[in-house]
């Protein structure tokens, strides 16, 4: 049978990290998010703080900011922040594509779904989900007031379409760049994770 690659994007508050998670535990294969690429970044010499901090400006350099000027509008950083924030994309992206090829796995984010491309098989999702009710998740899950709340859902999928766009010279979250699109605020976080677990198990037995 074909290897197992799934690559997940989502939008804040859909719950498509827990999903991808549970869709790994259902399908007995390894999950990569952020913190473990991090961990990853670590052994490559970027310490946990260059880490944070470079990922943080990632989408706030200068170069970026001209280039993505309609999406951030944020201050420029200076050359090395760009410099870092490449080397540390490029990192990733030699290590996303290391895992890809040594393991069946999810991977969430990172524009790991351009990052593979034709070169390895994979499956691309995107998770999105209903606004309010992104809303009220992200209010009771981290204890968020409703102004707050929002205000950190327009930054993140405005800083994750930023990242994506700028990096693949595509659409963050336009469905033909996505073997499949899905929201997640229709069956739940549990019943999404199932789906797509049988979703994947048929494609890959019929491989």
């Amino acid at each position: 049978m074909a290897k197992m690659i799934i690559t997940i994007s989502r939008q804040f508050g859909s719950g498509g990290a827990e999903i991808a998670e549970k869709v790994a535990q259902n399908l007995g294969i390894e999950f990569f998010d952020k913190d473990k690429l991090r961990t990853i970044a670590e052994g490559n010499g970027i310490s946990r703080d260059v880490f944070e901090r470079i990922d943080q400006q990632a989408t706030n350099s200068f170069l970026y900011s001209l280039a993505m000027s309609s999406y951030s509008g944020h201050a420029a950083a200076n050359v090395n922040d760009v410099m870092m924030s490449d080397r540390l994309y490029l990192m990733q992206a030699e290590e996303i594509r290391k895992i890809a090829s040594n393991s069946d796995c999810v991977i969430v984010g990172r524009a790991a779904d351009d990052i593979l491309g034709k070169g390895i098989d994979h499956t691309s999702i995107f998770i999105s989900g209903d606004y309010n009710w992104r809303l009220m998740r992200i209010m009771e899950k981290m204890g968020l007031s409703e102004a707050h709340a929002k205000s950190l859902i327009k930054k993140t999928d405005k800083k994750r379409a930023s990242y994506y766009n700028f990096y693949t010279n595509r659409v963050w979250g336009e469905a033909k760049n996505y073997e499949l699109c899905i929201d997640s605020s229709v069956l739940g976080i549990e019943e999404t994770a199932k789906l797509l677990t049988e979703f994947i198990k048929i494609k890959y037995k019929r491989k």
